[in-house]
């Protein structure tokens, strides 16, 4: 697969079949991207877990810390990649050892981390690969809810704004996976 670019459809239904993830990297520190996504995943309702060794055993945003892949409980679909590029092919390589215990789908690679091998041994391990994306940032535009801001999604619908079951005022991603990807298809 191509990483340069990623249709909407491929995006939403990756977002929409995730339920877990494991955020490699994540921080304590409120003034760190990975602390506003695992906090804004969480209120989109994902089961996020949290791993970062040096925070091992300890609380994050009501969350227990891990100290490594290894130790999430499964299941966790996606590994969510909060490290350097040079970091990838060895948590993406971990997390394909570990891919049928914790049942493993999916390799995200957040904004700026890219790492070409680690994204070919993944998909030839069967996974689902994104590299340089936010999750947080691509929920976010394909729900509508980041037009609210004023920033151009390149998603026009006209679904109304729904109370999520977190209490969170948004546009569920699940109503508008079918618009989506209709509109990839045509």
């Amino acid at each position: 697969m191509e990483h340069h670019a990623y249709s909407d459809a491929y995006i939403t239904g990756i977002l929409a079949s995730v339920k877990s993830i494991a955020m490699v990297g994540a921080s304590a520190n409120t003034n760190r991207p990975s602390y506003f996504a695992l906090k804004y995943l969480l209120g989109k309702g994902y089961l996020v877990s949290p791993v970062n060794p040096g925070m091992a055993g300890q609380e994050l945003l009501g969350r227990k810390v891990y100290g490594a892949l290894g130790d999430v409980p499964a299941p966790v679909d996606m590994v969510d990649i909060f490290r350097g590029s040079e970091a990838a092919l060895e948590i993406t390589r971990n997390a394909i050892a570990l891919k049928d215990e914790l049942g493993i789908k999916v390799i995200w690679m957040q904004l700026s981390v890219r790492n070409e091998q680690a994204a070919a041994e993944a998909e030839e391990a069967g996974l689902l690969v994104v590299m340089n994306r936010c999750p947080k940032i691509e929920y976010g535009r394909l729900s509508g809810e980041i037009g609210w801001v004023g920033v151009y999604s390149g998603v026009v619908s006209s679904i109304k704004p729904k109370l999520s079951p977190m209490g969170v005022q948004s546009h569920l991603l699940n109503t508008r996976i079918q618009g989506v990807m209709q509109r990839d298809n045509e």
